[in-house]
């Protein structure tokens, strides 16, 4: 998907680029599908900060999205690919032959006017959904279920996909985006195909103002702020503020937060390298 880029009649306009659209073909969402979200401004149930830098942005609506694909053996076509402002890859809306219609992930090379279809044995086809154990060895898949039934969460990203790389005795091993290699249970289902919108990654927001309208608010170091904030804060002059820390005192920069002996671990054949 190519990228604009704007005129520079300004500074922070110069290296600005931003998604052309050329594949949404429909601006006004499907308003049964839609839902309210209200903003946190990173704030918890309590009230209290537990992100920062969040808040303010523009209002937004939550799309339903069909991440089980579940509607066996009843064929889907395409209607239209749509913005989706709560996530970075497009979605699609599918009206089934029984006349309901979901929203899903769409895929590179998921097109208007397509039929899609999920089920046990479906065809391997972009869009298709079905279990790990029908899909041959060496397939892009994408919206991954981690336990059967509960719907995808992995490979949900613009761009992003999994590759199914063997089946060895009761598991299915998958290369995941990060390069980990990890066991996943026959059952779970997959799409086929690789997400769309793969190049949200190269966007250059451009400027500061851009960030506000999406509900990111300046991002301070801790060095620049005073003692009483922040444990690497205070200092005469330029400071480099010791030991890097968060401001609850949790190291930084190596410090290893993931717990030594997770019951996932089973499931990781190899570890994701270094990028």
């Amino acid at each position: 998907m190519p990228q604009k880029k704007y005129k520079p009649f300004t500074p922070s306009r110069r290296h600005m680029t931003g998604s052309t659209f050329e594949e949404v073909t429909k601006t006004e969402p499907e308003k049964a599908l839609l839902r309210p979200l209200t903003q946190s401004g990173g704030r918890n149930n309590r009230g209290r900060m537990t992100v920062r830098f969040r808040g303010g942005g523009h209002k937004r609506r939550y799309r339903l999205v069909d991440f089980r694909r579940d509607k066996d053996n009843i064929p889907a076509i395409v209607k239209s690919i749509e913005y989706d402002p709560n996530r970075s890859a497009r979605i699609a809306l599918l009206a089934y032959a029984d006349g309901e219609k979901r929203y899903i992930l769409a895929p590179d090379g998921l097109a208007v006017g397509m039929q899609v279809i999920s089920g046990e044995d479906v065809d391997i086809r972009v869009g298709n959904a079905l279990p790990l154990k029908n899909i041959p060895t060496g397939t892009i898949v994408h919206n991954i279920e981690m336990k059967p039934k509960k719907g995808g969460q992995v490979a949900k990203g613009a761009g992003t996909h999994a590759q199914l790389m063997a089946k060895e005795g009761k598991y299915v091993h998958l290369r995941m985006p990060s390069g980990e290699v990890r066991l996943f249970h026959p059952e779970c289902r997959a799409t086929i195909g690789q997400l769309g919108n793969a190049d949200h990654e190269n966007i250059s927001i451009g400027k500061a103002g851009r960030k506000r309208w999406l509900g990111r608010r300046p991002h301070n170091r801790g060095v620049s702020m005073n003692p009483i904030d922040h444990p690497m804060g205070g200092g005469e002059g330029k400071a480099s503020g010791g030991h890097p820390q968060s401001p609850w005192g949790q190291p930084a920069k190596g410090y290893k937060t993931r717990k030594v002996h997770k019951g996932s671990d089973k499931f990781i054949v190899k570890r994701r390298g270094k990028k």
